[in-house]
Formats: C-alpha cells, sequence, structure tokens
C-alpha cells in the first residue's frame, strides 16, 4: 500500500494530563469505553486510510473518530451536535 504525505492529529488518549495522573488511570477497568476502544483498534482500517490525500492542516486519525462514534451511539448519542457537545 502506497503511503501518502498525511498527517494526523495527535490522539491525547494515553496522554499526561496536567495532575500526575493519566486520562487512562482515571477510567475503571470495566468502562465500555475500553471495549470500544479494544474493538476499533483491532479493525483493519486500510481501505479508510488510502482515501485520506494529505496535505493542508494535520487530520484526526479515523481510528480515533471511530472510537467516538461508536461510544456516542452505544450511549443513544446520535447528534452531531450532541456529540461535539459530549466531547
Amino acid at each position: 500500500m502506497k503511503r501518502r504525505n498525511v498527517v494526523f492529529k495527535e490522539q491525547l488518549g494515553h496522554q499526561v494530563v496536567l495532575f500526575p495522573q493519566s486520562i487512562g488511570d482515571r477510567i475503571p477497568e470495566a468502562h465500555p469505553v475500553r471495549l470500544v476502544a479494544r474493538v476499533v483498534d483491532e479493525l483493519n482500517l486500510d481501505r479508510i486510510m488510502t482515501t485520506y490525500k494529505g496535505g493542508g492542516t494535520s487530520s484526526y486519525h479515523p481510528r480515533m473518530l471511530l472510537k467516538v462514534l461508536f461510544y456516542a451511539y452505544l450511549n443513544n448519542i446520535y447528534s452531531c451536535r450532541r456529540i461535539a457537545k459530549a466531547l
């Protein structure tokens, strides 16, 4: 698969916050968001990745966007505005 010059925004799910804890440390092990993350991390996104042309500003990684959508749908949030507000 030929890679183009595509730059994605950094995923902050594992970033250490201003406090000594990371965000992941504050999420219980049995929380549904962890299941969504594991499922999406296993998906093959090659077909989606080939549609990104690159250039311009950086994009959000499709894997992160899928995690947001799946978790929103899991919580019965379907409106783009409501998803944005929840974020």
